[in-house]
Parts: structure tokens; sequence; C-alpha cells
């Protein structure tokens, strides 16, 4: 297929896994090989089902649908582990910048929460907005698959990759794990309010961050990144990709205004976190439209063995298709 976007997300999650590989055998990272195994199994299951409908039962809306929730599984599952094997090279952390940046705004992060738990109904709509990033992924994956977008599919999962690989990075460059980890707040305060995550959780993330991953398992994976927000960088290409759906687009917007309002307070985020959020956003969604111009291989090159580093238009005249002129009734043979 001439749109290449298909063909990268099947290489960025091929390369992801591989990179992961090499990395547990020369590192000897103790890993839940079964744990990981049950998305593996998902994610091909799902494979399989888009090779079905694609090859024996075409239908773009159901092949998308399928190779595009394959993808997020294998690639949500392969980027954590990666996440976690690089607690182990790291650079220096900057949670004291970062919340440096934030009063130099007039932000106050204990003084939000001290705010917020005097506020119950208030704290518990910012705790089941921000639970609905993963359900809304789903549910925008099925909407545009079924709508007949499916090129959207696929432009949406690279974009969550891009972000996903920039926030990485940076993570990985310049470690942050948030407000939740730099400051505490009573016991009473934190048992009386609905929270994802709590001080208790940021204690947890230095220690992994300064004794390592030890024995990384899915059953209990934990949000790292703390700059720029991963979550943040979600509610971004939501918004952005559902803006075709006419009945989806609003509910969507302001959903996802209220995750990035929630993020100090459910995520434990430095405000700053919010803003490098939004940018990752941006940039991911920039970085997919210029991948479109991308001239890839076509698999019937590749079929062919033709190298991909082949200048274009050198094999032309042997790719070009045999023209066969009808020879005209009664020409002798």
């Amino acid at each position: 297929m001439n749109f290449p976007i298909p063909r990268i997300l099947f290489y960025i999650v091929a390369t992801l896994i591989a990179v992961d590989a090499v990395c547990v055998i020369r590192g000897h990272f103790l890993v839940d090989l079964v744990g990981y195994a049950v998305p593996a199994v998902f994610s091909l299951l799902l494979f399989a089902g888009g090779l079905f409908y694609q090859l024996k039962r075409p239908d773009p809306g159901i092949v998308a649908m399928l190779f595009g929730t394959s993808f997020l599984c294998a690639f949500s599952a392969a980027a954590s582990l990666l996440n976690y094997i690089l607690l182990t090279v790291t650079g220096p952390r900057i949670d004291l910048l970062l919340a440096a940046i934030d009063h130099s705004a007039g932000f106050d992060w204990v003084q939000v929460m001290t705010v917020m738990s005097h506020h119950p109904a208030l704290n518990k709509m910012l705790f089941l907005a921000y639970a609905t990033t993963l359900p809304q992924i789903a549910i925008l994956v099925i909407v545009l698959s079924l709508s007949g977008r499916h090129q959207e599919v696929y432009r949406f999962c690279l974009a969550v990759a891009v972000g996903a690989i920039v926030a990485i990075g940076i993570w990985a460059t310049v470690p942050s794990l948030g407000a939740k980890s730099m400051y505490a707040l009573p016991a009473s305060m934190e048992h009386h309010m609905a929270l994802h995550v709590t001080t208790d959780y940021g204690r947890a993330l230095v220690a992994l961050l300064h004794n390592g991953p030890g024995y990384i398992t899915p059953k209990d994976v934990r949000g790292l990144i703390a700059f720029p927000s991963y979550h943040v960088v979600l509610a971004g290409l939501l918004i952005w990709y559902a803006r075709s759906i006419v009945w989806l687009r609003w509910p969507v917007l302001i959903l996802n205004l209220v995750v990035l309002i929630s993020a100090p307070v459910q995520g434990g985020h430095h405000l700053i976190d919010i803003f490098g959020g939004v940018a990752v956003a941006i940039i991911s969604i920039l970085l997919v439209r210029r991948t479109e111009a991308m001239k890839l291989p076509s698999l019937e090159a590749m079929a062919r063995g033709i190298p991909t580093f082949a200048i274009p238009g050198m094999f032309k005249p042997m790719l070009s298709p045999v023209s066969i002129q009808p020879r005209p009734p009664g020409d002798a043979a």
C-alpha cells in the first residue's frame, strides 16, 4: 500500500521489541516473561484478525481497528519495559528545577492540594476524568475505524508512539518524578481525597530511580515520566484526532481540558509538566504529517529484492508493467 504509516508502525514496534530483548539479555534484567507474553499473544491475535480481514474479507475499517489495537497493545508493553530498563542509565534528576519554575510562576503544589482537599466533589470529578484516557483511546480507534477514517487510525497510533518515544527520551536524559515525589502531605489529607497517585507513590518512584527496576512485571508497572506529562500528551492527541467526528469532538475537547487541569492533582505533576506535554503532543502531530511524505519501498519491490536505498527511478523500467497490445483480427502469428 502507498500509505506509509502502517508499515512504519510495524517497523517501530519490531525495533522496540528487538531493543528490549537485547537490553534484557545483555543487562541481565529480571523480567516477568510470562506476564509480558499475555499482551504479546493478544497483540498477535489482533494482528492475525487484521490480516484475515485484509486478505480474505477486505474491510479497511475493521483492518484499521484490529491493526491499530494490535499496535497499541504491543507498543505500550514494549515502551513501558524500555522505560524501566532506562532507569539504570538516566541523567540527573530535575525536579528541583521544575519546582522552582512553578514557584516563579506563582504555582504552589501543596497549596493546590490543600484547597482541593476541601472540595471533595470537585476532586472526585477530576479523579474520574483522569481515568478516562485509556477508554477514550479505545473508543476513538473504534469510531474512526467504523466511520471510514481508517487512515486517521494509523496517524493517531503513530502520534501516540512518537509522543511516547519523545517523552521517554527526554525523561531518560533529564528524569523527573513530579511534585508528588518532592513534598509530604498530611496523611489525613491524602486518606480523605480520591487520588490516582499519592506522595507514597512518589517516594516509591524515587526508590526505583535510586535502586533500579528490580523485577520488572506488567502487573506492577508505574508511570515514571513526570516531565513532559505523557497523560497530557495523550489528552492533546485525543483532542486533535477526534476533531473530525462531529458528535465526538466537543465531548472529547471538554473532557480532556479537564484532564489537563487535573494533572497536577491526580497525576502529582508540576505545572510545567503540562506545558511540556502539550508541546510534545504538537511535535508528534507535526512529525506524523511529515511522515506521510516519506517514500517507502513498495511491498512488491521488497519482494523482488530491490534494496531500500535504491535511487528513486533507478529500477523504474524493471518495475513497469509490460504493455500487451491486442493483435488485429486476422493478423498472422
